[in-house]
């Protein structure tokens, strides 16, 4: 696993995960990631697509090549054009020199379009030109000039309903479509947290250079309980929140943001409908030991079952103690 100095790059180049989940999307990458087909990852916010993009690119033929992001929520509709294509001298009021663009820059690479649904309207049949042709033209310029590049999508939004409501063109969508899979919310993959948990405490301390907190059970189980709707980025800026304001401490769960410190479990709120009964009892048993700090005895009480049946049924839940 690594990372990047600056905390706005952080890259898990191995992506870090032990749910079934991610473990079967992975599996499916894997497949297709020698394969020049266009992907597109759904998913929520702070999910990790990035993350997934980069880690298709590195298994993929092309991963000497150059992995080239463009977030397409964060460019002015009046730069995109240049942003992607690149533009020529004097294209526009204050173009000085000629400069390469993204498209250009990804040549023998991989081109990751993130929130691809906020492609200007405008832009998008150029782009459906390049990826029929391989083929663009700077702005401002008259040369045709060519790109080898693999295309890796990524939205939040529904593209069938930005279709519907003509804000995505129908032809660009059918083309990019290819391969689509979706990465699932951390609420639906707890078994992740504790390892995202401690890479981030890793990965935090050694960018700043402060002592690591340590994070005890009773703060573990409250973490595994959390419904996390900010996803991995939200567990990711709670970790750089606690080491730099509490380095070398050790945490206990009024440490954490307010929100966290309910004792109703917010992570029972909405259960995912692809959970199974097992799966639900789980999730039911770690949020009562979690509300009871990580207590198994106090737990065993409320759920009228004996000690020792709770430790046959969660035997490796996070936050236990044994306590009276």
């Amino acid at each position: 696993m690594a990372g990047s100095r600056k905390r706005q790059d952080v890259v898990l180049f191995e992506p870090v995960f032990t749910s079934k989940a991610m473990k079967r999307l992975d599996a499916s990458i894997q497949k297709v990631a020698e394969k020049d087909v266009t992907i597109t990852l759904l998913g929520e916010s702070g999910t990790g697509k990035d993350i997934m993009a980069r880690r298709c690119h590195e298994l993929s033929h092309r991963r000497a090549g150059p992995f080239v992001p463009i977030n397409c929520a964060a460019i002015p509709e009046q730069l995109f054009e240049s942003e992607l294509f690149g533009r020529e001298r004097g294209a526009f009021t204050g173009s000085t020199e000629r400069a390469i663009g993204k498209i250009e820059a990804a040549s023998g690479g991989t081109l990751f379009l993130d929130e691809i649904g906020e492609l200007p309207l405008s832009l998008q049949p150029k782009l459906l030109r390049f990826l029929e042709s391989h083929r663009f033209m700077r702005l401002g310029g008259t040369a045709k000039l060519a790109a080898d590049v693999r295309l890796i999508c990524a939205t939040l939004k529904s593209l069938p309903e930005e279709v519907a409501a003509g804000r995505f063109r129908a032809d660009l969508y059918y083309r990019i479509q290819g391969i689509t899979f979706t990465v699932p919310p951390l609420r639906e993959r707890p078994a992740d947290i504790e390892p995202l948990l401690d890479y981030f405490v890793r990965h935090c301390t050694a960018q700043h250079g402060v002592a690591a907190p340590t994070f005890p059970k009773a703060v573990r189980a409250r973490l595994a309980t959390w419904r996390w709707p900010g996803n991995v980025r939200e567990l990711r800026n709670l970790v750089e929140q606690l080491c730099l304001l509490e380095s070398g401490k050790r945490l206990q769960p009024t440490d954490l943001p307010p929100v966290m410190r309910s004792r109703v479990p917010d992570a029972l709120l909405e259960l995912p409908l692809s959970l199974t009964l097992a799966e639900v009892t789980e999730r039911y048993i770690d949020a009562v030991l979690s509300s009871e700090m990580g207590n198994r005895a106090r737990a065993a009480r409320r759920l009228h079952v004996s000690a020792r049946t709770l430790v046959r049924r969660r035997p490796t839940a996070a936050g236990v103690v044994k306590g009276p």
